[in-house]
């Protein structure tokens, strides 16, 4: 279809599961504006720090939780 199609919206091209997790490019380009955003957001913070070892047990100590509710909640 060529570019000057007055349908041709190339923003809300259907895009394929293969190539991406997104139903349109217009959802992918959304997200990817929010997911940078936050990455900036993060990388000027003034925060503290989490060393790598406590973020991961962190991370780790969070799924265990998950583990265990989800165990107990398969077993009523």
């Amino acid at each position: 279809m060529p570019l000057h199609c007055a349908n041709f919206h190339p923003m809300s091209a259907v895009l394929s599961p293969i190539v991406s997790e997104f139903e349109t490019e217009e959802q992918e380009a959304s997200y990817d504006q929010w997911f940078r955003a936050k990455v900036e957001e993060a990388m000027r913070s003034e925060k503290p720090r989490l060393p790598y070892d406590a973020a991961m047990a962190k991370v780790q100590a969070m799924l265990e939780e998950r583990r265990k509710s989800r165990a107990n909640s398969s077993m009523v």
